[in-house]
């Protein structure tokens, strides 16, 4: 059964993308704890979905870090952050997937805080500056 990001990635659900390839999807989260927080995943066969990074063979996972990298610095410039921190959880999705989140301290990557609720014209907005 396909995965929520793999319908986002198809296009079934709707998303605020910022950045696709051939092999990767980033889109921004919609119970972020920052603006500019965005997932970053990877887009399978359809015959396949990994839910555990470390499970994708290492050229992937370099090419996934790199197309990452591509999209934290947008992030950084567009939101003035002072770091973009790289987040690895994996447990509330079973799709292999990293977390880019604007940060200006360590405690701003705390996932017990409140999420913050934008409208989808703030998404809108946000996505129109970050997107490339």
């Amino acid at each position: 059964m396909a995965t929520i990001f793999t319908k986002i990635i198809q296009g079934a659900i709707p998303s605020y993308k910022v950045a696709e390839d051939e092999r990767f999807f980033a889109f921004l989260d919609i119970a972020p704890l920052a603006a500019g927080h965005t997932l970053v995943v990877p887009k399978f066969a359809p015959d396949g979905e990994a839910d555990y990074i470390f499970d994708l063979d290492d050229e992937t996972l370099s090419a996934m870090m790199v197309f990452a990298k591509r999209v934290a610095g947008r992030i950084r410039e567009v939101t003035g952050c002072a770091r973009v921190a790289v987040v690895v959880l994996g447990l509330e999705v079973p799709h292999v997937h990293i977390h880019l989140i604007p940060i200006d301290s360590e405690s701003d990557v705390d996932f017990r805080r409140p999420r913050l609720s934008l409208s989808p014209s703030e998404f809108e907005a946000l996505v129109g500056r970050l997107a490339f």
